[in-house]
C-alpha cells in the first residue's frame, strides 16, 4: 500500500509535467490569437505554470526525488502536439471554431488542475509536509484564475450554445476554506503547522 509520501510525490510528479505541457500548449495558443490583450493573457498563464512547475521540482527535491522521466517525455510530446494544434487551429478558424476549441481544451483541463492540487496539499499534511500546503494552495487558486479565464472566453463565443461548458468549479475561497476543515486548522500561516 502507498504510504501518503508515496502518493505525494506521484502527484507532484505528474503535475510537474502537466506544467511543462500546459506552458508549451499556451505558447502555441498565444501564437494562434491576433488579439494582443489575449496573447498578453495567455503568456502571463504560461508564465504562472513555468512558475508552478519551478515550485514543484523543490517540493520534488526535498522529497528526496525528481521528476519521472518516463512522464515528463510523454507530457512533452502532449504540450508541442497540443500547441501545434492551438496553432493550426488559428490558421483554419473557420467561423471562430478554432479559436473556441482552444479556449475550451484549456478551460477543461484548468479544471482538473484546481482539485489537483488541493488532493496534493491534503498528501502533504499527512506526509509530514505541511509546510508545502500553502504553495499548493496558492497554486490551485491560480488554476482556479486560470478555468474562470478560459471559461468566460468560451461562454463569450456562440459555440457554447451548441457545445456544453464543463462544470463550474466550486468558489475560489473554498479551497483554503475545505483544506483547513481537513486539516482541523483554523488557519493557513506557517505558525498554524508548527
Amino acid at each position: 500500500m502507498k504510504t501518503p509520501k508515496d502518493k505525494l510525490i506521484k502527484l507532484l510528479q505528474d503535475a510537474h509535467a502537466g506544467e511543462k505541457a500546459a506552458a508549451y500548449a499556451y505558447n502555441g495558443h498565444a501564437r494562434s490569437l491576433t488579439d494582443a490583450v489575449e496573447i498578453n493573457d495567455l503568456k502571463k498563464i504560461e508564465d504562472e505554470e513555468w512558475d508552478h512547475r519551478k515550485r514543484l521540482a523543490i517540493m520534488l527535491t526535498e522529497l528526496g526525488s525528481g521528476p519521472r522521466a518516463s512522464r515528463e517525455f510523454f507530457m512533452t510530446l502532449v504540450g508541442h502536439t497540443i500547441s501545434s494544434l492551438c496553432r493550426l487551429g488559428g490558421y483554419l478558424n473557420g467561423f471562430n471554431f478554432g479559436w473556441f476549441m482552444s479556449m475550451y481544451g484549456a478551460g477543461k483541463l484548468e479544471r482538473g488542475n484546481i482539485v489537483e492540487y488541493e488532493v496534493a496539499a491534503q498528501y502533504a499534511f499527512e506526509a509530514g509536509y505541511p509546510h508545502f500546503v500553502p504553495s499548493l494552495l496558492d497554486m490551485s487558486e491560480i488554476e482556479w484564475d486560470h478555468e474562470l479565464y478560459f471559461r468566460q472566453k468560451s461562454f463569450s463565443s456562440k459555440w457554447a450554445r451548441w457545445i456544453p461548458i464543463w462544470s463550474e468549479p466550486p468558489a475560489r475561497e473554498l479551497i483554503q476554506k475545505n483544506f483547513l476543515k481537513f486539516s482541523g486548522r483554523d488557519r493557513l500561516d506557517e505558525s498554524s503547522f508548527a
